[in-house]
């Protein structure tokens, strides 16, 4: 079965993000941390973590996704932004193991004009430093567009990190659709040798999860600017072949297209549809 989800609200906590996932027709959801626009996180309050359980169970609901706050940056030059990014990071692991065996997200970061060596670098750092070997959480880096100095434009940059992580098995990628288009990677004419040039440069074994997106922008642009399915660049056609692709479509697919749940729900009914008819 496809396992696909959309991002929802974590405000009133595990179980209702289960039930909303459930009432939309998604098996898995992406949801923040915390204020993706701070760092302020609410309490865990165990009876709702008991309660998502036994729901996840019942509804088959797994894995999710954690997404860490937007403005963390793990290359800032600023060595307080640095340690805040590890201090946050570090602290999300721990609330991970409330609901072990998912996955938690996090956009590798802009060098600010350091050098993308010395970005590479700030990140390895922080991910040796707040990886536990005994943790049940996947660390993912994203796919990023390439704008400005952002880290994670190309593949060989991802890899670069993933190469001086000491906890590898800890370690992996999410592919974002938008991202990876916007920065130059044709998935629609060309998802073939795009997802070779992936497993030749990182492994396609390390790609744990898919942003699934269209792009408001040309192919190239550097932007990140998503779009709903088929009303973007890429476009409905080539999202579905990407579901679908036997490389791919037994990964998890979480949407971030600007929408409501009745969006989310028409999207998930049509990946749903389009994954059907080759298995």
């Amino acid at each position: 079965m496809l396992k696909i989800g959309c991002h929802l609200s974590s405000s009133k906590g595990y179980e209702s993000m289960g039930k909303t996932a459930v009432s939309i027709q998604a098996n898995t959801f992406q949801f923040f941390t915390r204020n993706p626009r701070g760092t302020r996180a609410k309490e865990i309050k165990m009876e709702d973590v008991k309660r998502f359980l036994e729901l996840a169970k019942e509804h088959k609901i797994a894995p999710v996704l954690a997404h860490a706050p937007y403005i963390l940056n793990a290359c800032s030059k600023d060595e307080r932004l640095r340690n805040l990014a590890r201090d946050t990071m570090a602290d999300d692991l721990k609330r991970m193991e409330y609901i072990p065996g998912n996955l938690y997200n996090f956009h590798p970061g802009c060098h600010v004009g350091q050098g993308m060596e010395t970005g590479i670098s700030f990140i390895s750092d922080m991910l040796n430093q707040i990886l536990d070997p005994a943790q049940h959480t996947i660390v993912l880096l994203e796919t990023m567009a390439g704008k400005g100095s952002e880290v994670g434009g190309r593949f060989e940059e991802l890899r670069e990190i993933m190469d001086r992580v000491e906890q590898t098995d800890h370690v992996g990628v999410c592919l974002d659709t938008c991202h990876v288009w916007d920065g130059g990677y044709d998935i629609a004419g060309h998802l073939d040798d795009v997802l070779t040039e992936f497993d030749r440069v990182i492994g396609l074994d390390h790609l744990k999860a898919v942003h699934l997106n269209d792009s408001r922008n040309p192919l190239g642009s550097g932007k990140d600017r998503h779009a709903k399915i088929g009303e973007g660049y890429i476009g409905a056609e080539a999202l579905a072949r990407v579901v679908r692709h036997p490389a791919l479509k037994t990964l998890p697919f979480y949407l971030e297209t600007p929408n409501e749940l009745d969006g989310y729900a028409r999207e998930i009914a049509f990946m749903r549809r389009e994954w059907e008819k080759d298995n």
